[in-house]
């Protein structure tokens, strides 16, 4: 079993992702940002489990260096780096009615901290000539984030790392969190499948891709989205 490095994966999408990856036995970090309630929530309720938490920000090149540098003294490696944090703007707007500050947001924040995150955890994959990094990405970071998944696949695989790139469709509120089980409940109607995706699809894709055999799927964009194309339906 390998070590995973998950930012935000104390609640949402990365805290289903947390939990699949220790319950395969797999030792987790995760960071958090700004809710200690949370932090402190999945620590209590996984105190017998190989989990270390690290309050980061994802926006700041420091925070980022000094977490990994944490995790990689705690656990002696980073095998998976599964970068889940990212601010979203949820307004729809058109490109023009941004301002400037939501635009550096939205790149900074989703784009250029994939960047510092790969910078310094990648080093550390290739001295066990192994590794996979993901990253969930949203609307206006998308493309930056598609050529920079491409491109560490491409320079990366002969060092035996795979990069791939998940966007989650419309999955909101409790759903994050939920099982498919419990999507399966109710109805919606927005969603061609005709259930909201959940937090334990994005985990259960995470974990096959991070399996040994799933190394001839890299620099891919995996869309979960029942059939929902997000960034396009309003066109």
């Amino acid at each position: 079993m390998g070590h995973a490095f998950i930012t935000a994966g104390t609640k949402g999408l990365g805290k289903k992702v947390t939990e699949a990856m220790l319950a395969q036995g797999h030792s987790v970090t995760v960071t958090y940002f700004r809710d200690e309630e949370r932090a402190g929530q999945i620590k209590d309720l996984y105190t017998h489990y190989p989990l270390h938490i690290v309050q980061a920000d994802v926006c700041n090149k420091e925070s980022i260096e000094k977490a990994v540098r944490e995790a990689y003294e705690t656990f002696g490696t980073i095998d998976y780096l599964i970068h889940n944090a990212g601010p979203f703007i949820f307004d729809r707007k058109k490109l023009l009615d941004h301002t400037e500050e939501e635009w550096k947001e939205m790149v900074h924040g989703n784009l250029s901290s994939m960047f510092y995150l790969a910078k310094h955890v990648i080093p550390m994959m290739r001295k066990h000539a192994s590794g996979w990094v993901k990253r969930s990405a949203f609307a206006a970071a998308k493309v930056g984030l598609v050529s920079l998944t491409k491109t560490i696949a491409y320079e990366e695989a002969e060092n035996g790392i795979t990069a791939n790139m998940i966007s989650p469709g419309d999955i909101n509120g409790t759903m994050k969190e939920a099982t498919i089980a419990q999507s399966r409940e109710s109805a919606d109607n927005n969603t061609p499948i005709g259930r909201s995706g959940t937090g334990e699809d994005i985990a259960r894709t995470v974990l096959y891709l991070c399996e040994d055999n799933s190394d001839m799927i890299t620099g891919t964009v995996i869309d979960i989205n029942g059939g929902l194309d997000v960034i396009h339906q309003n066109r």
